[in-house]
């Protein structure tokens, strides 16, 4: 009887030992994807910050369509107030697009291509694409461990007992860089940097 118990307790403190390393593990995927998701914050903050940027380099133009600029800003404004991972994919892929738009139109006016501030605007959104490139990596990396860890076995029990939920992915679109006239423009910015203007990552 007394071995039964003594076996007993073994078990018990063997399946809590086991539980307790699990719960840690699924804790220490979460906090990284939570910091991939943060550092994908910062770099979609800096490009929110650079719009204005972009308005103050096209605005004095004549003849350039001020709708689509009133349209970037507007998605601009979504895009800050969007909650979640899925609402801010969508309102970041809309404002992507909207820089798209914008940049291509800004192809007809030589004048505007060559001012200082669109290019430092295009020398800026080439650091942020690049450091959002690499962010969104991280972010869908970590996520995509995390969500293995809480659908199989035997992590999955522990997910299950403590709330942990799968994630969501960042898809490529809310990169400026994945529409085609930005892609292109950006990779003319970073082959040909401007005279005396250092376009290194930070």
């Amino acid at each position: 009887m007394e071995a039964v118990l003594i076996l007993s307790v073994l078990i018990l403190l063997c399946l809590t030992l086991w539980g307790v390393w699990i719960f840690n593990r699924l804790v220490r995927d979460r906090n990284l994807v939570k910091t991939g998701f943060a550092d994908i914050d910062v770099q979609l903050q800096r490009r929110h910050d650079l719009v204005p940027q972009l308005v103050e380099a096209v605005k004095g133009y004549a003849g350039f369509e001020k709708q689509v600029l009133q349209d970037v800003v507007a998605l601009r404004g979504k895009a800050r107030t969007a909650a979640g991972v899925e609402q801010r994919d969508g309102a970041e892929k809309a404002l992507a697009a909207g820089i798209g738009r914008l940049i291509a139109l800004a192809e007809s006016y030589p004048d505007l291509k060559a001012s200082g501030n669109f290019r430092r605007f295009m020398s800026d959104l080439v650091q942020v694409e690049d450091h959002l490139q690499q962010a969104r990596r991280f972010y869908n990396g970590a996520v995509r461990q995390f969500n293995t860890r809480v659908q199989q076995f035997p992590d999955l029990v522990v997910a299950r007992l403590f709330g942990f939920s799968a994630g969501e992915f960042f898809s490529a679109g809310i990169e400026a860089r994945a529409v085609p006239e930005v892609r292109r423009l950006l990779s003319d910015e970073t082959a040909e940097p401007p005279e005396g203007m250092d376009t290194r990552m930070e």
